[in-house]
Formats: structure tokens, sequence, C-alpha cells
């Protein structure tokens, strides 16, 4: 008997309409963890560097992660894989709601599409029965909107859907998938789902599923749900308020934007607008804010109340997801009834909170400097609101200018020309990134930004503290009950940080400490998306209820198999090494891991270098960030090193590159 997982894959042609229940091999979930570390492993052996986003030969994975739908509190991730058409690279981006309990409780561990359905259908999961629907009634429809029309459709009130809007049906580089409580968003996924011709998945599961010591899952699972209540009674002092307390994060709860506003970059992530938050709009932001929030909710097995039903006035009631809260608003430097607004039409058609106002305020700077001209925009409004509507209407329909639009700042720069390339500042490997401007180079987020796979901050920072305490008391107060670090030199690190001389950014962390810190946080968040644990009671908030020393236990009660802590760290590596592997193989390099010029003011090109030659050593990987073969073969992936000798991205017996591998492969 499998345990925590059901042991099966729903394997989906949509090219030919077949669909197969296939068994799949226990001995990947130890190697690789299961979620995305299974996922990444499909990616490797079954969609070569070749094959591009909209090929048939790409696939689609949607996969529940392995403690999903166990009593593991906040385990509720369905985190969705495939080759993103903006970065070439592969992407995975993971939403939270019931979708994936669902899909386990029907008998399925992931979906796994391939080919291209000739006509617009909907996959209709019902525990053993599977079926593609048509769906050429749903064309044209919302995203929630279609959940509805599906859930009624098959008198299915408890159905789980996900679907897309028409940014999926027209493959926009940024759309996303949206289920209800929760949105896949980034790399363009939605973009795939809607070139293989699926509006949607619906799910229904009563099936049990199995752990494998449930007396001791549930002792495990108390501690957790006790632990949550003593930090929702006791917030972290002297951080900001999304930090303070658990959660993925706070911010639909937070009325206090003086830090967001501030010190994020408005428009196109240019103008600084310091001093703008005054009494006064804080005043007017809670009004409309208390106004238009109908209720908190939770994701499946939950009690964090992270998202929050949104009324706008004239509009549909919609569920708003973390910081799309403000995405909008800064974009338009207008205010929050806009902000909330336009992001319910933007949920309707689906595209990512992110990337998506970004590519409007970039569009309307290249009109404000000439570059584009009125003729690009016929009919667009005159107010600034209206502008923004009509752009959004442009972009997903692909019509005129919004079909250079779609497909992001990077590749619309190129298209556009004539200096366009120079507003296109704030992507991160092609990819619009959160429009964040500061002034001193951070070294911890140097390395997170120019080295994460997942190109999005907020799901690599964590566990980590963002700044130092400004006193020594404080950050020994910090410290006394901080058992989530793997090891005290982490204490040691953060007591002796300040916030100016000697013992401050950039001068230390030191290089070598900083690697440190990088790495435990994204082995944290890598753990989450590889058991489907939402980051923001785990690898996200400061002092979370999930940790390095509790994880080994949940899954050996769970999964039924041996885990330590020494163990998970290796498999983790593991997996991480093979997403890496995976870009890798698609031309990914050094000449790509690094931030935009312009994300700080003051710039350290020297310690830039060091910081990234000694995390390349410190996780196994040559000068030019490729894993090398010791590394692999260390980790049980020598089926990689000899794919990678084939492709001459690695000579025969040596970790140098050979000459192939550094040609520019993009």
């Amino acid at each position: 008997m499998r345990y925590a997982e059901t042991g099966f894959n729903l394997e989906v042609d949509l090219s030919r309409g077949n669909i197969e229940r296939v068994e799949t091999d226990p001995e990947d979930t130890e190697l690789y963890l299961g979620g995305l570390g299974t996922n990444a492993k499909l990616i490797w052996d079954r969609v070569p560097p070749e094959v591009e986003a909209f090929d048939p030969e790409n696939l689609l994975i949607f996969g529940a992660g392995m403690l999903c739908g166990t009593p593991a509190t906040g385990c509720n991730r369905t985190i969705v894989t495939t080759v993103s058409p903006q970065t070439k690279l592969m992407a995975f981006s993971m939403m939270g709601g019931f979708w994936a309990p669902e899909l386990k409780y029907a008998g399925y561990d992931k979906v796994v599409l391939r080919g291209k359905s000739p006509e617009l259908v909907y996959l209709w999961i019902n525990n053993d029965t599977v079926e593609l629907r048509d769906a050429s009634h749903l064309a044209g429809k919302g995203a929630t909107e279609t959940g509805e029309i599906i859930r009624q459709e098959l008198n299915e009130p408890k159905a789980q859907v996900a679907a897309i809007g028409l940014a999926g049906e027209n493959r926009v580089y940024f759309a996303s998938i949206e289920q209800g409580r929760s949105s896949a968003s980034r790399g363009g996924i939605g973009a795939v789902m809607g070139d293989k011709g699926l509006k949607a998945i619906a799910v229904r599961g009563t099936k049990d599923l199995n752990v494998a010591d449930p007396l001791k899952f549930m002792e495990l699972s108390q501690e957790v749900l006790e632990y949550i209540q003593f930090r929702n009674d006791n917030p972290i002092p002297g951080v900001m308020p999304i930090l303070a307390g658990l959660g993925s994060p706070q911010e639909m709860k937070v009325h206090d934007e003086k830090w967001h506003t501030e010190n994020f970059m408005w428009g196109n992530s240019r103008l600084r607008r310091k001093g703008f938050w005054s009494d006064e709009v804080e005043r007017e932001w809670t009004e409309t804010m208390d106004s238009m929030r109908t209720r908190l909710i939770s994701c499946y097995n939950c009690p964090m109340t992270c998202g929050a039903t949104i009324s706008p006035p004239g509009r549909p009631t919609y569920m708003m997801k973390c910081f799309s809260k403000l995405t909008y608003t800064m974009a338009a430097m207008s205010d929050l009834e806009f902000g909330l607004g336009i992001a319910q039409a933007a949920t309707e058609y689906g595209v990512d909170g992110f990337s998506a106002p970004q590519v409007m305020a970039f569009a309307l700077e290249l009109l404000e400097e000439g570059i584009l001209t009125d003729e690009d925009f016929p009919g667009m409004p005159e107010d600034n609101e209206g502008r923004f509507f009509w752009l959004l209407d442009a972009i997903v329909k692909r019509e005129g200018i919004g079909d250079i639009l779609a497909n992001g700042t990077y590749w619309a720069a190129q298209e556009i020309g004539g200096g366009a390339e120079e507003f296109a500042h704030n992507n991160i490997k092609k990819h619009e990134q959160l429009p964040l401007k500061l002034s001193m180079l951070n070294p911890i987020y140097f390395l997170m930004y120019a080295t994460g796979e997942k190109i999005n901050i907020t799901q690599i920072e964590g566990q980590f503290p963002q700044a130092p305490f400004p006193k020594r008391e404080q950050r020994e107060e910090f410290v006394k009950d901080w058992l989530q670090v793997p090891d005290d030199r982490f204490k040691q690190y953060f007591l002796d940080w300040e916030p100016r001389g000697e013992y401050s950014i950039p001068y230390y962390p030191t290089v070598e400490m900083c690697c440190d810190i990088v790495d435990w946080q994204e082995k944290m968040h890598y753990i989450d998306d590889a058991l489907g644990m939402c980051a923001g009671l785990s690898s996200f908030p400061l002092k979370p209820p999930y940790h390095i020393h509790n994880y080994p236990q949940f899954i050996e009660a769970g999964a039924g198999f041996d885990m330590d802590e020494e163990k998970l760290t290796q498999a983790v590596k593991r997996y991480r090494t093979l997403v890496r592997a995976n870009n890798t193989r698609r031309g990914m390099r050094r000449r790509d891991e690094k931030p935009p010029e312009n994300h700080w003011k003051k710039r350290f090109p020297e310690l830039e270098k060091e910081l990234l030659d000694t995390y390349y050593q410190f996780k196994g990987w040559n000068e030019d960030g490729i894993p090398t073969k010791e590394t692999l073969q260390e980790l049980e992936l020598d089926y990689i090193y000899e794919d990678f000798v084939a492709r001459g991205i690695l000579s025969d017996g040596e970790d140098t590159p050979s000459q192939a591998a550094t040609a520019d492969q993009q």
C-alpha cells in the first residue's frame, strides 16, 4: 500500500483524446520527494530542450504535493509545471485552495497533459470516471465564471475547477490558471494550457487517503496547530506587519501600507514616492479595504485566512490573493479602489498580477517618451484609470499594440525597438519581477534573485530576517526561541548583524554566511514545493510551525519511509539540482544570473562576482553555474551527467563546461 500518495498519475493525450491511469514508482518519491520534485523528473525524462512551450510534446503537469490531503495543516498546494513561453525555461507555479486535496481524494497524485486538442475541451475527473468534454460554450468566458458554469453543468457544487480565462486562450505569455481561492500565475503556464486547447480541469474525489502512522501524524499536526495559535497570540515585534505573523502573507488583513507604497517604485518601477503615505491616504485606503473586503477566507485545512473575497462596486465578488492588492494600484499611481476593481477584471481574464500591471505601465512610458505614438493606441481613453482598463482588454484580446505587449516587456521591447529595451528594465531571465527598487546592494537578496529557478523573490525569501534589528538586546530576545534554525551558527549570524558599520550590509553577513543563509531559505521552499505545503506556514515567515526539524517526522509518519534531517537535505539538494539541470539543458548560464541593473542604486561588481563564485562552489556547480560531475554522481544523478556530456554541456571526465556550453544558446 502507498501512504500519503495514491501511487497513480492520470495521463491525458489531448491530441488523441486518450486517458490512462498510470502507476508510479515509489522510489521516485523517496529520491525526489513528490510534488515539484517528481514533476521535474517527468520534465527531464519526457521534454527535451528542443521542445518549446507551444509544441505538442511539451507537458503541462498538475502535481499535488506529497502530503496534500493528509491532516497536515496548510498542506494544499498544486504545483503546475511546464516549459514557459516567456523565459523558455522550466516554469513551476503553486496554487492553494482545494484542488490538490480533491485530486488526491479522486485517486491521483498528478494530471500529466500532452498534445493539443483540436477543439476546446475541459477535463472532468470524478473518482474513477474521467472524460474530456466539449468546452466550446466556455470559449471567452472568465476563469472563475467558467468554474461556476462547470459546477452547475455537472450538478457537482463541490467540484474543484482550475480554469483559464481569455488570456490563456489567446496565449498571453503571462496568463494564469485560476482556481477559486488561489491561482498559478508565474511563467505563463495559463498560455500553455490554452495552447493545448484545455479550458479547465474539474475534479471531485471521495476516496480515502492513507498515512503510515496515523497516531503519530495526528500528534505532529496537533503540535503545529498549537504553535500557530501561540504565534497568532504573540506576533514578532519590530518587523513589518506581513512578517509579524504567519500566513502567505497576511496582506489582506494589513492596513498599514507605508513600507510597500514608499519603498516599492510606482509606474513601471521607476518613480519612488517618498512621503506618499499620509494620515489621509491611510484613512482612505482603510475605508476602501473595509468596504470592499467581504470576508477573510482560508485554503483547505488551514486556519490562517490569508485571502479575502472582494466586492468592488458594480463588479462581481472575487477572491484576491496576496500582493495583487497593490500591484495595479502602484503601476497606475492610482488609489486602492481602482486597484481592487481592475484586479477583478484581470482575475477573470486570467493574468499574472505581478506582470500584467508592469506591462501596462511599460506601454504608457513608451508613449510618454515618444517611442510609441497615439497611433499605436487608437481609441484609448485619456484618463489614467481608463487607459489601464483599455490596455488590459487590448493585451488579453491581443488586439493592436496589445498583441505585442501580450508577450511581456522583454519580448515586446525587442519587437518595438527604438530604445524600448531601456524601459524593460525590471526583468529577470526575461520575466517581469516585483516593482522594487532599493538603495544599497543586499548580498543575500542578490543571490536569491540571481540564482533562483522560481524567478519570483516572494517564493525565495523566508526564515532569516530581512534586515538587522536596531539593538543587540532585540536580537538576543529574537534568537531565544528560534528553534527553526538548522544550526546555531545562524543565530550568531543574526546576533552580529548591525544596521551600520563594519558588521552591516554589504560587508556583513560575509560572502560565506550569505551563501549559507540563502541555501537554508531555498531548501525550505523546495521542501514545501515537494510536500505541497503553503509557504506561509513554513518557508516564508519568521519562526514558522514547519521547519527542518519536524519535517522528517511528518514525511516518515505520512509516507512511511525512513527520513531524517540529513536524508531530507540530500533529497532536496538532489531535486533542486535536477531543476537546475533542466534549465541548464535549456541554455541557462551564468550570464543569465543577475538581477535588474537598476534594482539597487549602489552596486558592487567585485562583490557580486565573489558572491556568485562562492555560491556556485557551495552548491557544487562550476563557474558557469552548471552542476559538476562530482555533484551529479554524489546525488545519484549520473543520467544527467551523461546527458550533459552527450550534448557538449560538460566535457567527458571534467567539471569544466565545454565550448558548446559557453555559447549563447538563447
